[in-house]
């Protein structure tokens, strides 16, 4: 009689049961965690059976630069969770995103952006795709007719974040996802800050997903990682190929913790988005406060989207300090719970100045143009109560 267990269909699984079992592959000791295949390079009964691997005619491993069971199953995992047919996971966010952009265009292409990107993304996208050929155009993100304005007949890919960092501005996936699909190129978007419990691009039309696990999936402090997700065709046409060759390849150890912290994301990042959305209200009537960026509040200037295309608010907001920047580093300098980094969706509240450190490198007139200004800080809200976080806030406010 077959193990109901091992007949049970994982697509037919709820998204807090998939990350608890989803994609689990067990050695011969039928192990409960999932084990971890710290080894380069696997054996081969024989010759016949290496070359078919090689060709792609037998199933199995190769290398792990190539792949690697516990990645295997960090992937899966993944994309049973975002809905995707296929998973590539690699050493970063960054790491992603590279692959995902790179692995579409040669020479002679043409790419499309939103302005309101991380510095590390503007930067794949301004400056180093154009070294080898490819041209690329900025626009505003929520403004659809400079989408369609900017398709060429070159076109092969467009590029986003919503919501973006660091002001929370939400672009319209579903509609800038037509626009691209119209001119006949593909749509890659960049979900790290809305966590895949809060967003799921891939249904709104886009074709590609990128993830920095880092954020949120790991979400505790501990290792770096990435993860690309699209249809079983995007992945062995455009990103399968690259990886396997340039090697930005996710380490066994990295992928274990991983799969440990999808185990937990659900109840993490639901808390965290109670919590966000407290703050986001609490700083909103404070007389220091000029104005809060957070999507879940209906004063927020793409609230309406925001309500379409997400299940909450997430756990990321931004405020603005009257005072400029020298009050803005007086307060994040006064909190004693909330601390100063750079990183974000992880279990501890952390607090960043993006015109001083994320976004340092753009010229002052385009950080302006963001909406960066030197009173803008960036929160991310961590597991911590609620009650200490504003406690710590208004003291540091005070």
């Amino acid at each position: 009689m077959p193990s109901p267990r091992k007949s049970r269909d994982p697509k037919t699984l709820r998204p807090a049961t998939v990350l608890v079992h989803g994609g689990s592959l067990r050695s011969q000791f039928d192990e409960t965690s999932e084990a971890m295949f710290l080894t380069q390079g696997y054996l081969y009964d024989t010759m016949e059976i290496a070359e078919a691997r090689f060709k792609g005619e037998a199933p199995g491993f190769i290398y792990s630069r190539f792949s690697n069971p516990t990645v295997a199953m960090f992937e899966q995992r993944m994309a049973l969770l975002e809905g995707a047919q296929a998973a590539r996971a690699t050493a970063s966010g960054m790491a992603a995103v590279t692959a995902a952009l790179m692995g579409q265009v040669k020479a002679g292409d043409h790419v499309v952006a939103a302005r309101a990107l991380f510095g590390s993304c503007l930067y794949v996208v301004e400056e180093l795709l154009p070294r080898f050929g490819v041209e690329t155009t900025l626009v505003d993100g929520a403004d659809l007719d400079a989408w369609a304005k900017a398709m060429r007949p070159n076109t092969r890919t467009a590029f986003l974040e919503s919501p973006t960092n660091p002001t929370l501005e939400v672009i319209d996936i579903a509609a800038v996802a037509q626009i691209v699909h119209k001119g006949g190129a593909t749509l890659v978007v960049d979900n790290a800050f809305a966590s895949p419990m809060t967003q799921k691009p891939l249904a709104l039309g886009a074709d590609c997903t990128v993830y920095s696990a880092t954020k949120h999936i790991d979400g505790q402090g501990r290792t770096l990682g990435g993860v690309i997700l699209a249809s079983e065709a995007f992945i062995a046409t455009h990103i399968h190929n690259f990886l396997r060759q340039t090697g930005p390849c996710l380490s066994p150890f990295n992928a274990w913790v991983m799969l440990k912290s999808l185990e937990t994301m659900p109840v993490r990042v639901a808390a965290q988005q109670r919590s966000a959305e407290r703050i986001a209200q609490y700083l909103s009537v404070h007389p220091r406060v000029k104005r809060v960026f957070y999507p879940g509040r209906a004063d927020h200037p793409q609230y309406e989207i925001a309500a379409k295309q997400m299940s909450g608010g997430g756990t990321m907001l931004a405020f603005e300090i009257l005072g400029g920047k020298k009050e803005a580093f007086a307060f994040a300098n006064a909190l004693s719970i909330i601390g100063i980094s750079n990183n974000l969706g992880d279990a501890k509240s952390l607090i960043t100045h993006p015109e001083t450190t994320t976004h340092q490198r753009l010229k002052p007139e385009q950080r302006a143009a963001l909406g960066i200004g030197p009173g803008l800080l960036r929160l991310s809200v961590g597991l911590e109560d609620v009650e200490d976080l504003c406690e710590d806030l208004a003291r540091a406010l005070g």
